[in-house]
């Protein structure tokens, strides 16, 4: 992991836009389409309308989510709909977005038609991630089998607390991804992974993702809680 310290969200949020904005150009310099892999969650609230400022060929990036809440996607607590809010809305209207919810009443009936959804993207050139104290990633959550064998791009999970239903990309999906941001705010959470870089501990979902990825990793962290 290179690791990156800000004072504040605001210069965090510039510098993460400023990496994500040149990685998605250097991608589109050798192919004509790019995937950006983004979370839910607070914190994008303030670096994804940095991003929306990037001057990029939106036309050519397909952005996508890592999990959702199975909620409806007008729901507070989607992450469509946060995505849409503090991204989209500033996007050219022909930037392509692939949503994660579907019309089942549960994630674990959907598996199938998300998993074709996400079979059609191209590969994944830029992976954008949230951290929790608990070391999850994602929807992945410790105490899950990382090493449960599956055919799809995705799973769904029953969080252990949480009010809600989930679906996530799976793990190998996102250890694929070329490139691939932490970000990650608070001290907790920063502690974590001083911790982890010492010691890894096999039994967090983001030390399974640091040991499969062959990826380039980039840490965005500030001590402010967001």
């Amino acid at each position: 992991m290179h690791r990156q310290a800000y004072p504040d969200i605001e210069s965090l949020s510039q510098g993460f836009a400023d990496f994500a904005a040149t990685t998605l150009k250097n991608t589109l310099t050798r192919k004509p389409q790019a995937t950006l892999v983004v979370p839910g969650g607070s914190t994008p609230r303030h670096y994804l309308p940095a991003l929306a400022k990037c001057q990029l060929p939106w036309d050519r990036i397909t952005i996508t989510l890592s999990d959702e809440r199975w909620v409806d996607v007008n729901d507070e607590q989607s992450n469509e709909h946060l995505v849409k809010k503090y991204l989209m809305a500033h996007l050219s209207p022909n930037t392509s977005f692939v949503g994660l919810k579907t019309q089942h009443a549960s994630p674990f009936d959907a598996i199938d038609t998300i998993h074709q959804r996400l079979d059609q993207l191209p590969p994944l050139s830029l992976t954008v991630l949230g951290l929790g104290e608990d070391g999850h990633i994602a929807s992945l959550f410790p105490g899950i089998n990382p090493d449960l064998p599956s055919n799809h791009h995705c799973v769904a999970i029953a969080p252990p607390i949480a009010p809600s239903l989930r679906v996530s990309l799976s793990l190998e999906m996102l250890a694929k991804s070329e490139n691939i941001v932490l970000v990650v705010t608070g001290k907790n959470k920063r502690l974590l992974l001083d911790r982890l870089s010492e010691n890894p501990d096999l039994k967090l979902p983001i030390v399974w993702l640091l040991q499969r990825t062959h990826a380039s990793v980039r840490v965005f962290e500030a001590d402010v809680d967001r």
